[in-house]
Parts: structure tokens; sequence; C-alpha cells
């Protein structure tokens, strides 16, 4: 009798429809570039779409752009593109240098060409995202998943997925082992037993389950490995959900260590390319805004210079990237500058503030000699702010993972400032809640949402709420 066994293999139309998709970008992202820049050359149009295309397909091999994107962000899927044109164009461009087929095209035609083909190509993916997710939500491109481990783990991947119709999967149920007896009756009610291993096995090689989600506890190893061995006799795909919640993770990234996988637990988001890029957001950005604001800035200086005594600048340790000391500068507004191993937070109708630091610290005028701490790359435009070290001092037995706000720069302003928790924290309750949005900003960092917290700063400050 013929075994009911099949094995089904999910190189669909989407793999096909993203590469058709995106050489078509590249191949209209050519013609406009020579079209309409360059139209006595036209006739090496097939060279050098041809040539890209050639480039673009030996460089997925390393970006892994035609991996299965569904459940990924979009902005990791585009920066991927983006990667993987950072592969091609210089590739294609070295070919061109060497042959000289692109000798006699202009550097617009080449700047044109370079910009807009990532540009087509996400465009590209936009608008598949889209069209895939209507499909999926119809019933349409789905595949079954069952999860092994009836627990909160379990439930809580169960609910993440079914609030996200978009990415087109479908329970198949739970699946465990374990008698009852050691399941929480009320986790049992809520993740419904479909059957146990052998009989997910059964239903994995009969192609009723294309993937599977492994959610047992890191300290159950040897019934996952029971798992991994009964499933590895099908070809479903599997997915170990490691518990790492109980955990406070910070930023997670996988990572390997000559072969070995290893999982960050505490780790920084901003490193490698994103590094350079928030870098030179900074840079550029501060650096304008010191031009800008150069004479207002020398005028503030003048009158705290002729209105009280004392110097004009403030300068304060406060700890850095990685609690490194630091020296915040900032305009004095105050008549005594605590530096020491005691420092007073600023509290409203403090007597120590000066009448015109009382309007530089309302306006935050105060704190834009940290434009300097950016430009000279002690501080960043947006991060967590920075504390004097004696708070961090005090602070940091009081808050567990505390110092983990130290993982990036400090900023001038930041997730916490747009979100209310500024000014004084006479409570820990308020230091606890300025600590939560600086973990999330490391957690969630982009630089979209530093643009949208710099923007968000002008409102606040506009406010002047908590600012005394």
């Amino acid at each position: 009798m013929a075994s009911d066994y099949s094995v089904r293999t999910h190189r669909s139309f989407v793999d096909v429809a993203y590469r058709l998709l995106d050489a078509a970008a590249i191949l209209c992202a050519t013609l406009v570039a020579t079209r309409y820049t360059d139209q006595e050359h036209i006739e090496n149009l097939a060279v050098v779409g041809a040539t890209t295309l050639l480039v673009h397909s030996i460089a997925i091999e390393v970006s892994g752009l035609y991996r299965s994107w569904r459940g990924a962000r979009l902005g990791t899927e585009l920066w991927c593109v983006l990667i993987n044109w950072l592969y091609t164009a210089p590739a294609v461009l070295g070919i061109g240098l060497v042959t000289r087929f692109n000798a006699e095209f202009s550097y617009q035609t080449k700047l044109v060409w370079l910009a807009l083909t990532p540009v087509a190509m996400a465009c590209g993916r936009i608008l598949s995202r889209g069209v895939l997710k209507s499909l999926r939500r119809r019933g349409l491109n789905s595949r079954s998943f069952a999860i092994c481990g009836i627990n909160q783990l379990g439930f809580q991947l169960a609910e993440n997925i079914q609030a996200s119709p978009e990415l087109g999967l479908s329970l198949a149920g739970f699946f465990d082992d374990r008698p009852a007896s050691r399941i929480d009756e009320e986790i049992e009610e809520k993740c419904p037993r479909v059957g146990t291993l052998s009989k997910l096995v059964d239903m994995a090689k009969r192609g009723e389950v294309d993937m599977v989600f492994i959610t047992f506890p890191m300290r159950a190893e040897k019934r996952i490995r029971d798992y991994l061995e009964k499933l590895g006799d099908t070809t479903a795909s599997v997915y170990i959900v490691p518990d790492f919640f109980v955990f406070q993770m910070l930023h997670a990234r996988w990572n390997q260590i000559n072969g070995l996988p290893i999982v960050s637990v505490f780790e920084t988001p901003i490193s490698g390319i994103d590094g350079v890029l928030k870098r030179g957001f900074d840079l550029v950005v501060a650096s304008l805004a010191l031009v800008v604001l150069a004479v207002p800035m020398a005028i503030v200086a003048l009158l705290i210079k002729y209105s009280s005594p004392g110097p004009v600048f403030f300068r304060q340790r406060r700890y850095g990237l990685v609690g490194e000391e630091i020296n915040v500068w900032k305009f004095r507004s105050m008549r005594s500058c605590d530096n020491g191993a005691e420092v007073k937070q600023a509290s409203k109708g403090d007597d120590r503030v000066t009448p015109i630091g009382r309007i530089l610290r309302r306006t935050s005028i105060d704190e834009l000699p940290q434009l300097l701490n950016v430009v000279c790359g002690s501080m960043s435009l947006v991060g967590p702010r920075p504390h004097a070290s004696a708070h961090n001092e005090e602070y940091r037995s009081l808050i567990e993972g505390y110092m983990l706000r130290h993982k990036v720069k400090p900023g001038i302003t930041g997730l916490a400032q747009v979100n209310g928790a500024r000014g004084e924290t006479e409570t820990l309750d308020k230091m606890e809640r300025r600590i939560e949005f600086d973990h999330r900003y490391i957690r969630e960092w982009s630089l979209a949402m530093d643009l949208k917290i710099l923007l968000k700063t002008l409102v606040v400050v506009a406010k002047q709420e908590n600012a005394y």
C-alpha cells in the first residue's frame, strides 16, 4: 500500500515574484537613469542591466535577500535590500571601470542609477507586502503551525501570531507528552491539547503541519532533544522559542563565535553601519545647529556673565557610554555648581537658580552647549539623559537594570523627556518610569525614532512643563 506521507516544498510564487520584481526594478531604474540623463549612450542599457542582474544574483547569496520574510519587520527587509545593493553597486561600477563599458556615461547618470535602483527595489517590496497581506487575510498563501508545549510561552506565541493575520499562519494545535497533572489547568484551558508528539509527527509527515514551534523551558533539554529527533524525520520547519522572557532583555541579537551560536541579553542596538549612520546624523545636525545658534548663544553667554558672579559655562561629571565619566557642558543657571559626591536636584522655586537661569532652564536653552559634547562624540542628540555621577551611584542600587541605560551614548533629549518623564525625580517611582523609557529606547532604537523624538522635543520645550 502506498504511503500517505508526502514531502511538500514552499518555494512558492512569492519567491518567484520577489525575483521578478527586483529584476524589473533594476531594469527600470537603469532605463530611467540612461534615458533621461544620457540619451546618446542608451544602446549600453542592455549591458548595464544584464551586468547588474548578474552581480545582484551573486550578492543575494551573501545578503540572504530571498529568505522567507514571513513575520519579519518591513524595516529589516528594506535594510537587507540596501545591504544587498551596497554589495552589488560597487561590483558593477568596478566591472565597468575595468571593461570600460560604462566609461561614456556621465556622473549624473551613474548617481541617478545608484540612488534610484534601491528605491525602486524597496517600492517593489512594499507593494508585494501589501498584496501578500491582503491575500493572507483571505486565507491564501497560508501555512499551518503547531506549538509543542502547553505553557504560558506557547499561549503568548499563539496569541501573537493570531493577532497578525497578515502572517498567513493558521494554528494546527498544541502538542505535549506530559500528563495533565504536570500542566497548569488554567493554561491547558487556554491551550487545548490536540495530541502528543507521535500524532504531531504523523501530521507533519502527511504535510498537515508546515511549521513547529517548541516552547519548552531551556531546562527541559532532554525533552527538547527528543522532540527534535522525532521531528527530524519530517519536512516541517522547526523553531525553538527560548523562554528568555524570564530575563530582562535589553537588545537581543543572535551571533556566533567560530560557528557556535550565541544570543545577547544586554547589548547596544547601535553598532556597525547603524552606529555610523547615527554618528553621521549627530555630527551634521549638531554642527549646523552650532552655526545657526552661534550668535544667540554668544548673547546668552554675555547675559550670564554680567547678571551674576561666576563662570558662563558649568561642567558636571556624568556617566557616558559604558559608564565612563564625561564632562557635560551647560550654561550656568545656578549660583552654586554642585559636582561632588552629593548633588541636589533642581526643584520648583529653587533659590539657587539665578533670574536669567530660570529663563534658560524653562526654555532648555541651558542645554545648548551640549551640542559641543555631541560634536566631540561624548554625547548624542538623542539618548538617555545623563545623570550626575552622584545620582548614578545612588540609583544603581535601588533600580534593577539602572546601569543598562549606559549601553548607548547619553543624549541632549530622549524618549523619557518627550513622554513627560523629565524634571525633578523626588520619588523613586518617577526615576523608575524614566529608566523604563530609557530601556525602551535602547530596545526599539532607529534613526526614524531619533528624528521623531527631536521633533517632539520642540513641542515639549514650547510647553515648558516640569522645567525649573
